[in-house]
C-alpha cells in the first residue's frame, strides 16, 4: 500500500507539471474591439486578448511592442507608426496608429500572460475608412 501511495503522489506531481506544460498559445486569441475605424494620423485601435476555453478577456497581460502594417499585393507591407496607450484593466488594449490611408490594416501584436511560458502572438485586422460615416 505504501508503494501505491508514493506512485499516486508522484503522478499527482507529474500531472501538475504536465498540466502547466500543456498550456497552449492557441488557447488565446487577439480580436479587434471595433474592427472598422476612421482613417486618421492618430487612429485609436483596441484589441482584446481572449482565453478561448473560458471565453474571458485577459485583463493583466503584458503587451509587447506592436507593429501596424498595410498588406500590399506583390510588395512588402507598408508599415506605419503605432504606440500603446494605457490598458483599461477590463481586457481592452488600445494603441494609437497612423492610419492616414484608408483600407485594410493588420496589427501584429504579442503578449505575455501570467502563468504561461509561451508568448501569445496574433494578427488583428482593422479596416480604416475615410469620411465621417461609422459602421
Amino acid at each position: 500500500m505504501r508503494k501505491a501511495g508514493g506512485v499516486l503522489v508522484l503522478l499527482a506531481l507529474l500531472g501538475g507539471t504536465i498540466g502547466t506544460a500543456w498550456a497552449d498559445p492557441k488557447d488565446y486569441r487577439f480580436e479587434a474591439v471595433q474592427p472598422h475605424v476612421a482613417a486618421s494620423p492618430e487612429t485609436p485601435v483596441s484589441v482584446r486578448l481572449v482565453h478561448v476555453p473560458s471565453g474571458k478577456p485577459v485583463t493583466d497581460a503584458i503587451i509587447l511592442p506592436a507593429r501596424m502594417e498595410m498588406p500590399m499585393t506583390g510588395m512588402a507591407p507598408m508599415v506605419t507608426k503605432v504606440s500603446p496607450a494605457k490598458p483599461d484593466g477590463k481586457g481592452a488594449y488600445t494603441f494609437t496608429a497612423d492610419l492616414s490611408m484608408a483600407g485594410p490594416w493588420l496589427l501584429q501584436v504579442a503578449a505575455k500572460v501570467q502563468g504561461e511560458t509561451a508568448t501569445i502572438a496574433g494578427s488583428v485586422p482593422f479596416t480604416a475608412a475615410s469620411g465621417s460615416h461609422s459602421h
